[in-house]
Parts: structure tokens; C-alpha cells; sequence
């Protein structure tokens, strides 16, 4: 099977990985295609990798693998959304937008959901996989520490990041624990630059793209609405929030700033009454702890194109066409 691996953002480059590292050792034919913007941010550049969509049309793949919305619907293959995170509460995460030929679900929660769209649309079929990114999470060598760190990592988006509240809190937190900051990548720089000047030996901001062993490496994650959250919730680990809008709360949230910081303390002294509730998060969001994810996603495409063949058009609105024309033919994009 010939894939492509399509990546738009660069959070895409850590939820792919495992599967090019499945896809190189089956010995199929792989090629990652990176956005011109952030070709020089490409961390695997050893591995097969073009930011040509014209490349990708000599390619001729036969499936293509996107986290990200939107997909070249000219280019061949199944096209195949695999997603880019657990929360489902957030905009747009079921949303249909009619590019993709297969959906791969992460676990029940988003199955039930998307094969009732698919009964709907009647355009895509729904396979229930694990996710990709997570194989990372389990296969991860833990390293022991000795201090109790704490892991604060808010989502971007004005209107749910904590961050502008929590900076005083993360400040005072730094008096008894060590603390460790990921930003997302769309994280408000002038937000960014606020935590820089609190940095110290007890807080740091981290500059790793993946965010996989910071989740190993803590021992509490700080957040808010973001699906970091359930990364970490799949390790059986306590998070505490501020004002999340997740539908499946099985984790401490507050609204006030006080009761958040009393509750991180409550809880690393071992007082952690959300413990046996996670696992209820674990079976609806990701039962899939085996690290093996990927090599189910790509047995599922293949499946998919020995039942149906591979696609040879999508029924797409002439406006819809026209802004992903006008996208990938952009002069950034190499054409």
C-alpha cells in the first residue's frame, strides 16, 4: 500500500510518527507531505518527505492519512481522517466535511457519534481503531524522578485557555513543586512571553514538539478544555482544570482560581478521589493501551480498499472546490 502522510500543522508531525515508523517497517511505500511554512520545522527529515503537492500527484497513493480538515480531494487514494485530538466538545470535531472516505476512531465515545453521521451522509465508512499518537504514550520508557512535578498545559484559544488566570497560581505552585509548562503551538505569544519572565529553577517551559514525555515524565497536569487532557487521563494520572467545557468530566474542574490551587495540593499529598473514575474516561475515550494503534489503522485501510477499491472522485460542492484549489495552488505551496 502506497500512503501518504499529510500534514498541514505541525502537531501533525508527533501523531504520525508511529505510523511511518509501522509503515517502514512493513516495508510499504510512504511519503510525508509538510507544508511548505514548515518544512524547516520537520523534525524527521531522514524519512521519505516533499512539500510538493504536484509530488504527491506522481505518487499516485493509494490511502492518505490526515489529522488536520481538509485534504486535496484531486489527489488518489482512500482518504482517511485520523484526527488530531480527544475532545470532542470542542468546535468542529464532528463536523462533516465531506473529504474523507474513512473515518478511524479512537475509541466507543467517538465511534457511536461518527457512525451515526455516517448513516447519515451515507459517504464514509467508520472503523473503531485506537489512535496513532498514543502508541508513543504506552511505548515510552518512563524515567523516575524524585520531585513532584506538575504539568501545565493550557489550550490556545482565547476563549477556554487559562493561562491569563493561572500565571500567579503557577508562580505560587512553584514554592512547593516543581512545575513544567507546553504551550501549544498557537498559544498567544505576548501570553508566552508573560510565563517567560516567571521562569526559574522550579518552572520551566518546555520546547518539545512532543508533548509525550512530559505526560510520562509528571506527576499532575494543569489545563483547562484542551485534549492533552485526556492523554493524560489514559495514564490513569489526576488532572485538574479551570473552567473546562468537556462533556465527560472525570477529573477535578473549578472555576475559581483558589479551590484550583488547593485541590493540586489536596491531591499530591495522595488524596485523589477521581482515581477510580478515570478508567471509565480510559473505556469510552481510548481502551487501547497495547501501543499498537497504528498497525490497526493501517490493516483497517487496507481492508477498506480491498472491500470498496480506491475512490475515484468525491462529491463536493463547486465552492468547496474551488478554496481547496486556490489553497494548494497558492505560490507557498510549491505549485
Amino acid at each position: 500500500m502506497k500512503t501518504i502522510l499529510f500534514c498541514n500543522l505541525p502537531y501533525a508531525f508527533s501523531i504520525m510518527k508511529p505510523l511511518a515508523d509501522a509503515l517502514e517497517k512493513r516495508g510499504d511505500a510512504y511519503l510525508w507531505y509538510i507544508s511548505p511554512l514548515l518544512i524547516e520545522q520537520f523534525p524527521y527529515k531522514t524519512m521519505q518527505h516533499t512539500d510538493s503537492i504536484k509530488e504527491l500527484e506522481r505518487f499516485e497513493s493509494d490511502a492518505i492519512f490526515v489529522p488536520g480538515n481538509d485534504v486535496p480531494y484531486w489527489l488518489r487514494g482512500v482518504k482517511v481522517q485520523i484526527f488530531h485530538g480527544l475532545a470532542g466538545e470542542k468546535k468542529g470535531h464532528f463536523r462533516i466535511r465531506d473529504y474523507f472516505d474513512l473515518y478511524l476512531t479512537q475509541g466507543p465515545y467517538f465511534t457511536e457519534r461518527f457512525e451515526a453521521l455516517s448513516k447519515k451522509h451515507k459517504n464514509f465508512k467508520v472503523i473503531e481503531t485506537g489512535w496513532c499518537k498514543l502508541d508513543t504514550l504506552y511505548n515510552y520508557t518512563k524515567q523516575t524522578h524524585r520531585d513532584k512535578t506538575i504539568l501545565y498545559a493550557p489550550t490556545f484559544s482565547p476563549s477556554l485557555t487559562s493561562a491569563k488566570r493561572l500565571l500567579s497560581s503557577i508562580d505560587l505552585l512553584s514554592q512547593e513543586y516543581k512545575i513544567i509548562i507546553k504551550f501549544h503551538d498557537k498559544m498567544d505569544k505576548a501570553l508566552i512571553a508573560t510565563y517567560q519572565a516567571i521562569e526559574s529553577e522550579r518552572i520551566t517551559i518546555s520546547q518539545l514538539k512532543d508533548i509525550t514525555p512530559l505526560l510520562q515524565q509528571t506527576d499532575l497536569m494543569i489545563s483547562d478544555t484542551s485534549s492533552v487532557v485526556y492523554e493524560y487521563i489514559l495514564l490513569n494520572k489526576p488532572v485538574v482544570t479551570l473552567e473546562s467545557k468537556s462533556q465527560n468530566i472525570n477529573w477535578e474542574n473549578y472555576t475559581n482560581v483558589q479551590e484550583l490551587e488547593e485541590s493540586v495540593r489536596y491531591i499530591l499529598e495522595g488524596k485523589d478521589k477521581f482515581k477510580d473514575k478515570r478508567e471509565e474516561t480510559i473505556s469510552l475515550y481510548h481502551p487501547y493501551s497495547d501501543g499498537h494503534s497504528s498497525e490497526r489503522m493501517i490493516d483497517a485501510t487496507e481492508d477498506y480498499i480491498n472491500t470498496y477499491g480506491v475512490p475515484q472522485n468525491r462529491k463536493l460542492p463547486l465552492l468547496r472546490k474551488w478554496k481547496l484549489k486556490k489553497l494548494y495552488k497558492e505560490k507557498n505551496y510549491g505549485w
